[in-house]
């Protein structure tokens, strides 16, 4: 056979191949092109609703006051859950180069296999030391706690009842168990010993609230949920991100706040709010529960370890706060300016007395468009609007820091009145 013969003998079947073969090509591309347009209609949606999320470039460390990619000198910082200043503190910048120094980047591991370091367990016990329990398991986040908690602890047998507002994070990590799910009307205790009373069947109960409403800034009724509980025969568990550090006399959170440290059984929070704002989350509780989840989170079993420096970064704001709530006791009188000094320009404040001040407004577009009004005055705030929010519930959620000076609320709070009226929110 001729060598042109072969090389013909082998190019039709090859153009058979492909003739075949474009059918399927086209549909794929078709499909991809089906996906690009659902996608595309969804995102003009959210546009056209004002509900729009955009990211603004911050160029500066974390703090009361940071500097905007885009805008003119420095800018007032209204909005961070770094409660306690503590993202940029020298010290606690300082011992996350020591551990990024002694301990390198990363474990490339998790825990179990080669993933622990005597910087783990030291921040371990300084947490459950914190919060008066018997054992802590640190998480890549607190949103990794929450799913990790739930599936190990409650079998189908079980009972979780559940507020209704409870994070997401939580209502994804309920999601996961193969117990009884009850929700109970926000903060409501005759709803939730209605539900009580239904789940008397149950091995265990568990009732599962945030120790605060992160949207609200309200605190649980956690006394009368666990007087609940030990009426009917219940552990309770709080979900303490928007509480720990700054919230109680000492700053342990809702529970000491209340006083019902010794009748919550299970707490989770995290270390990337109050607690140096990097990353990571935990359980504290009975030692039981935190040696089997160690054996069965997933979440746990399955994430890298916690980087070196996030640990030492975060252990040394525990040891901060250990040593002094002086920064914790600071909140109360900052908070209570900007809400009262707001209140009485004619703004709706949500909440009574937490750090978290929803300003009320309603409508998606107008928190969207008052919020880029801010930053024009030198504010920093952002608009919150459905679906983190409900619909008609939109509002701008101010946080104050215990790194706020009175003139940085006088100044925040000036540029709200100017806004508002701008608006026809205030007259």
């Amino acid at each position: 056979m001729s060598l042109g013969k072969a090389v013909r003998s082998l190019i039709k079947p090859a153009r058979g191949l492909l003739a075949s073969s474009e059918p399927a090509l086209k549909r794929s591309y078709a499909a991809v092109a089906e996906a690009r347009a659902v996608l595309e209609h969804e995102l003009d949606s959210i546009r056209a609703a004002g509900t729009w999320k955009a990211e603004r470039i911050i160029t500066s460390k974390q703090g009361p006051q940071i500097n905007v990619e885009g805008s003119r000198g420095s800018i007032l910082n209204f909005c961070a859950n770094n409660y306690l200043g503590l993202s940029s503190h020298p010290e606690v910048v300082q011992a996350g180069i020591e551990a990024l120094k002694t301990h390198g980047a990363g474990l490339s591991s998790v825990r179990f296999i080669c993933g622990t370091q005597n910087l783990h367990k030291n921040l371990e016990q300084k947490l459950a030391e914190f919060h008066e329990r018997e054992d802590c398991i640190l998480y890549a986040s607190c949103f990794d706690a929450n799913a990790g908690l739930f599936e190990v602890l409650l079998g189908p047998d079980d009972a979780v009842l559940s507020d209704e507002l409870n994070h997401a994070s939580i209502i994804d990590g309920i999601r996961l168990c193969r117990a009884k799910r009850l929700r109970y009307k926000h903060m409501d205790l005759s709803d939730l010993e209605v539900k009580l009373k239904e789940a008397q069947s149950s091995r265990m109960r568990l009732v599962v609230t945030d120790g605060v409403f992160s949207m609200d800034g309200d605190v649980a009724p956690l006394r009368g949920i666990c007087d609940l509980a030990e009426q009917y025969g219940a552990m309770v568990f709080i979900d303490e991100c928007h509480a720990t550090g700054f919230l109680g006399p000492r700053g342990r959170g809702t529970d000491e706040l209340l006083g019902v440290t010794d009748r919550v059984q299970i707490v989770n929070s995290t270390l990337g709010k109050a607690l140096g704002g990097a990353a990571g989350g935990y359980t504290v509780g009975p030692k039981p529960l935190i040696d089997l989840l160690r054996q069965r989170s997933r979440p746990y079993l399955f994430s890298n370890a916690l980087p070196p420096a996030v640990v030492g970064c975060a252990t040394r704001a525990v040891e901060l706060l250990l040593a002094s709530n002086e920064i914790a006791q600071s909140m109360t009188a900052k908070t209570m300016r900007f809400r009262n000094k707001m209140t009485q320009a004619g703004f709706t404040i949500a909440g009574s007395s937490h750090p978290i001040c929803p300003v009320m407004l309603g409508d998606a577009r107008l928190a969207s468009l008052m919020a880029d009004d801010m930053l024009k005055h030198g504010i920093y705030v952002i608009g919150f609007s459905y679906p983190v929010v409900p619909k008609g519930k939109a509002r701008i959620r101010v946080q104050i820091s215990a790194a706020h000076t009175d003139d940085d609320i006088d100044h925040c709070v000036d540029a709200f009145i100017q806004t508002g009226r701008k608006h026809g929110v205030i007259s």
